[in-house]
């Protein structure tokens, strides 16, 4: 059996710079705080103060060779994704994935595209 990999797992603020992190690759402090600030009112302190944490958690990366830090995503986002979906499901869903699929899907109708995309999914596993 092979050696369990450490899962950090990210606080919902930490999660929120992640988001921006995956969707940019790479960011300024100032990035992710102008980013964060058009859904979330958080002072500049705040968000640094947190990717220092992170940094330190080993959650992302800094690249300090230049005047201004540069950071990066360490934590995977499928990964990362797996982990709470599985850790959701177990606690909130008896482990059953056909559970969490019908609350996901709740009273909207989805499209098409997403049926197929599903069914696409589903076939994978027959």
């Amino acid at each position: 059996m092979g050696k369990k990999e450490n899962y950090i797992k990210p606080t919902e603020s930490e999660l929120e710079i992640l988001q921006v992190l995956w969707n940019e690759g790479k960011a300024t402090v100032r990035k992710v705080h102008e980013t964060l600030s058009d859904v979330k009112d958080a002072g500049y302190t705040t968000t640094l103060k947190l990717m220092q944490i992170m940094h330190e958690k080993g959650l992302v990366g800094r690249d300090d060779s230049g005047k201004t830090h540069i950071y990066f995503p360490l934590a995977s986002k499928q990964k990362t994704q797996q982990h709470l979906l599985g850790r959701m499901m177990a606690t909130l869903f008896d482990g059953s994935p056909s559970q969490l699929m019908m609350q996901a899907l709740g009273d909207k109708k989805p499209s098409k595209e997403e049926i197929e995309k599903i069914e696409q999914l589903l076939n994978q596993f027959k």
